[in-house]
């Protein structure tokens, strides 16, 4: 079964610690918020093996730059897929307004 290796871009890392911040420190449940962070954290380890499992986005421009899209709690990590690679580029609350979020 092939392999990839998991990258995490600075964005997609200060979205987990901006999630982790919100939920100990704004929700006030710090034991909740590293769960949370480690559930997160734990889904995208195992995009190493067969990433593909996640659609693409339907959204455009988000599907023409094949943009997958997994879903972890409330939470939707995006990542791309180049060659050996899975570059996690974006983790955010599901219930927001992700394309808007996604074009910045």
């Amino acid at each position: 079964m092939k392999q990839y290796t998991v990258e995490i871009t600075d964005e997609a890392l200060a979205d987990m610690e901006h999630i982790y911040n919100h939920i100990a420190y704004v929700l006030l449940a710090p034991e909740n918020a590293m769960g949370q962070y480690n559930r997160i954290a734990d889904e995208i380890i195992k995009l190493d093996v067969f990433p593909e499992r996640f659609r693409i986005m339907d959204s455009e421009p988000e599907h023409s730059k094949g943009i997958h899209r997994m879903l972890v709690d409330n939470y939707s990590v995006f990542y791309v897929i180049k060659d050996d690679r899975v570059i996690v580029t974006d983790v955010l609350y599901s219930a927001s307004d992700i394309e808007n979020r996604l074009k910045d």
